[in-house]
């Protein structure tokens, strides 16, 4: 299994509808924070996320977090190192 690539060093905050979401875990999609995907191979599969009410949301891009999809701050120290 390949490891997730870091797509950014920032959450993306996104307004949800109620609804089935399905978010890239590998970073390679191309239309982030959802899957297109290209994880085909890779032997990371997506998150599926559902919302049962529109809510607000941060959604992690670093592919690092504890609590998929959304973003815990794992981002943190990815962005320090890279400083």
């Amino acid at each position: 299994m390949e490891e997730p690539r870091v797509f950014d060093t920032s959450p993306v905050r996104l307004e949800l509808e109620a609804g089935t979401y399905w978010w890239c875990a590998c970073g390679r999609s191309q239309n982030q924070p959802w899957c297109d995907g290209t994880h085909k191979g890779t032997g990371i599969t997506p998150v599926e996320t559902v919302c049962e009410e529109a809510k607000a949301v941060s959604m992690c891009n670093c592919k690092m977090t504890k609590n998929p999809p959304f973003c815990d701050g794992a981002h943190k120290p990815l962005r320090e190192a890279a400083e």
